[in-house]
């Protein structure tokens, strides 16, 4: 076995162009949404090079597509007309959380699937028992045994689903399971983001009939049959919110490119500008500066629009270096607090207090020994490393790998001093 470690010495200003990755959580829907086409080739561009799509790939191959997969290119190509194989195992699905988004395909193509459990971040109640009584609601039998999910088609029929809350993940498997079952099937309280709705036009393009999305009530007639189609994937929001917060702590100035990430930032944006950061777009371009001091914060995460809860860590790691007090409240994940024991090591006084965190600013930050816990606590700990004084040293930086491309590359590229290494 072998770890991998990142060092960061902090100091230096960020500055210069910066690629916005495509969207983790639209590519992850799309590849198996793909495996819904019965004939013909997909082909994805804008596909981001991270662990979750490789592993996503290899669940793809294993149940019987064909893919060929260029991440230098960022271009993935689907041939899904051997999908025979209803096993998705343990020692692919509980590596990355995404896997769950295989079920609705697969049921589909194989009249059955056998789902051995979802692994990914370990961040508190993220129950997937929604995915299954959406199944369960359009006909399919559920069985379960010893963590092993057995779903077998039965005669699915479209049906008036309710989710209790707007599961991004859930919208968007009960979306691809509803594509090809015939009748009319109602979604209420979907989720709004803006990935949902790359994923509904990228279904749409196959030939699915789809509306509603943006609304919280999405509709979809089942059709009989969907197509192979060419696709561009969105921009990764969380990646270009990294990038903004990363340049902001630096007091650097940092051009984003990939396309209007502002237009899918929702109240993270504004929260930005509160703390004193300037975002200016220009079409598909944003020029991030900080030319003043950081102000303080209130923060309360929530669901799209609202404050995003995947950029709560790395927020939480710029409010360190703000004069005053800052308040969190995560109210999405009960676990999401991971980055405080780590960051706190490196000299921030963060204390927390259920689900709200108070941050007192600003505070020196020293290199240490720190733990990606997850994947959003990890990069947050990259973040920190970068005016930290010292080398920081981040470990578990497979979490980080899980979300975010050529991490080094592109940091590097704006001046930051930042090294990956394996370790035996």
């Amino acid at each position: 076995m072998s770890e991998v470690r990142y060092h960061v010495r902090g100091g230096n200003r960020l500055r210069g162009t910066a690629v916005v990755q495509g969207a983790k959580n639209a590519a992850l829907p799309m590849i198996g949404a793909a495996l819904l086409a019965t004939s013909g080739r997909t082909v994805l561009r804008n596909v981001p090079a991270i662990a979750d799509v490789r592993r996503a790939v290899e669940l793809a191959r294993l149940v019987g597509a064909e893919v060929e997969y260029h991440p230098a290119d960022r271009l993935l190509v689907i041939d899904a007309a051997g999908v025979a194989n209803p096993l998705l195992p343990a020692e692919l699905t509980r590596r990355f959380r995404g896997s769950v988004l295989f079920l609705s395909s697969v049921l589909h193509r194989c009249g059955q699937v056998i789902y051995e459990g979802a692994g990914g971040c370990n961040i508190g109640t993220r129950g997937l028992d929604f995915h299954y009584r959406g199944l369960a609601r359009l006909g399919a039998h559920i069985e379960e045994h010893d963590g092993t999910i057995h779903v077998k088609a039965g005669e699915l029929r479209g049906a008036d689903l309710y989710l209790d809350t707007p599961s991004h993940t859930g919208t968007e498997n009960l979306i691809i399971a509803a594509a090809l079952t015939p009748g009319r099937t109602v979604i209420e309280n979907a989720a709004l983001e803006p990935e949902v709705l790359d994923v509904i036009a990228f279904l749409d393009a196959m030939g699915a009939r789809i509306s509603g999305g943006g609304t919280g009530r999405i509709v979809i007639d089942g059709v009989e049959e969907l197509r192979a189609v060419e696709h561009t994937i969105m921009p990764d929001r969380i990646d270009a919110g990294v990038l903004c917060i990363a340049t902001a702590l630096t007091g650097g100035e940092v051009t984003l490119v990939g396309g209007s990430v502002l237009d899918h930032f929702g109240v993270f944006r504004h929260k930005l500008e509160q703390m004193g950061v300037v975002l200016t777009a220009a079409g598909a371009v944003t020029t991030v500066t900080r030319p003043g001091p950081l102000h303080p914060i209130n923060v309360i995460t929530d669901t799209h629009p609202g404050f995003a809860t995947d950029l709560q860590p790395p927020l939480l790691a710029l409010a360190t270096q703000a004069p005053g007090v800052s308040y969190f409240r995560e109210r999405i994940h009960d676990a999401r607090y991971a980055l405080v024991p780590e960051i706190n090591q490196l000299g921030a006084r963060i204390a927390v207090d259920g689900e709200k965190a108070v941050v007192h600013g600003p505070t020196p930050l020293r290199g240490a020994e720190v733990v990606a816990r997850d994947l959003r606590t990890g990069i947050a700990l990259v973040l920190a490393g970068l005016v930290a004084e010292g080398e920081t040293v981040v470990g578990n930086g497979a979490m980080i790998e899980r979300g975010h491309a050529d991490l080094v590359t592109r940091f590097a590229a704006l001046g930051a001093d930042v090294r990956r290494e394996v370790v035996d």
